[in-house]
């Protein structure tokens, strides 16, 4: 009785992640010049995501595209983040990102608003399972460093219970009231 291969390349490694959803963000045609010509072979960017927050995104490159897509997805499933989602459909607050040149400015938004995001960013947040963002990307047009400053803007979120717990405090002290919420929107109207 042969046992089942366990680490590296198993079979369990291969079955046990039938719950994310990927996507291809970018293929690329890449060459390399050789004493005969050029060989030509496939660079591949995919974002993974459970869409319950959770997503990571990873490149792979292959002489065929199925094949740099397949280690893209591999490479994505390794680097994985969290991200704690307010209501499970936006951001707890607003956030800027920035990777290189690329930069990305990322803000809550009310029920409805819908994913308002470019290329790159919007693969992201579908993965990730934000339902509601406005997004703009500013600098860089590459959309690897798109998604490297969108990953590390979401990296920095932080959920009202995880500052809390690092304060020592309740979630309810740091929190805002309702009504000292809209006492204080008022005297800001008043001012302005």
């Amino acid at each position: 009785m042969a046992r089942e291969p366990q680490g590296r390349g198993g079979r369990r490694d291969r079955d046990e992640t039938p719950e994310f959803a990927d996507r291809l963000v970018a293929i690329n045609r890449v060459s390399k010049t050789v004493k005969g010509g050029k060989r030509f072979g496939f660079a591949a960017l995919v974002v993974v995501g459970d869409q319950k927050g959770r997503v990571g995104f990873g490149k792979g490159k292959a002489k065929e595209v199925p094949e740099a897509i397949r280690k893209a997805t591999e490479a994505a499933k390794r680097g994985m983040i969290r991200v704690p989602l307010r209501e499970g459909r936006t951001l707890h607050h607003d956030i800027e990102g920035r990777h290189g040149a690329g930069r990305v400015v990322m803000r809550t938004a009310p029920t409805g608003t819908g994913i308002i995001a470019g290329g790159p960013m919007r693969a992201v947040f579908e993965m990730l399972g934000v339902q509601d963002v406005v997004a703009k990307s500013i600098g860089s047009q590459n959309p690897y460093n798109m998604i490297r400053a969108t990953i590390d803007g979401l990296k920095k979120e932080a959920s009202p219970r995880s500052v809390a717990q690092r304060r020592g405090k309740k979630v309810a002290d740091i929190l805002p009231k309702r009504e000292d919420a809209a006492e204080a929107s008022a005297q800001v109207a008043e001012e302005a």
